[in-house]
């Protein structure tokens, strides 16, 4: 569990290792690790920064990749989208479930979810390395098993270069917009 208490409400199968510094030695190699990490960032952070025109040539490859994520949705093409989705790659939907996917694929191939119309707006792509962060405005029309899915979401993709050069989703979350009440 990532949180090993019994009422914590998080649904995980994960298992996380517990580490607890009770002595001087678990006290040093906590701050070890803390130094480490702060002299990692600052290496890190002095590093020269990508070329513009290489920016601009990740954030073209990485607009059209989101195209291809929509059409695939649109379409129901799971092949189209199992070569969008990483191995590991995990969902947390809009009603907090998370989906692997495997689950992502059988939902699409099975027709449970079907989507009619997905209209992007307001994206924004981040570059961190090998890692695009992409967040964007989503007008969905579709249904799922719960029924009707129409409305206002914001999402977050996470896309990452594997060591072939290939950009693959890794993660993504989606969370409904609220219209704030009338009072």
């Amino acid at each position: 569990m990532i949180d090993p208490r019994r009422d914590s409400g998080i649904l995980s199968d994960t298992p996380m290792q517990m580490f607890k510094a009770s002595s001087s030695a678990g006290r040093n190699l906590g701050a070890a690790l803390g130094i480490s990490l702060l002299l990692m960032f600052a290496c890190s952070s002095s590093a020269p920064a990508m070329p513009r025109a290489e920016k601009h040539e990740i954030r073209h490859q990485i607009e059209q990749l989101e195209m291809a994520w929509r059409n695939a949705l649109l379409r129901g093409n799971s092949t189209a989208m199992d070569a969008l989705l990483a191995e590991d790659y995990m969902a947390i939907t809009p009603t907090g479930i998370l989906e692997s996917k495997e689950q992502e694929l059988a939902n699409l191939r099975s027709g449970r979810v079907h989507f009619t119309s997905i209209e992007l707006t307001d994206r924004k792509i981040r570059l961190y390395g090998t890692t695009a962060l992409v967040t964007s405005r989503a007008e969905v029309k579709g249904t799922n098993p719960e029924g009707d899915l129409s409305g206002s979401y914001r999402y977050t993709r996470v896309w990452v270069k594997d060591a072939r050069g290939v950009w693959r989703v890794v993660s993504f979350e989606a969370n409904r917009i609220k219209e704030p009440r009338n009072h």
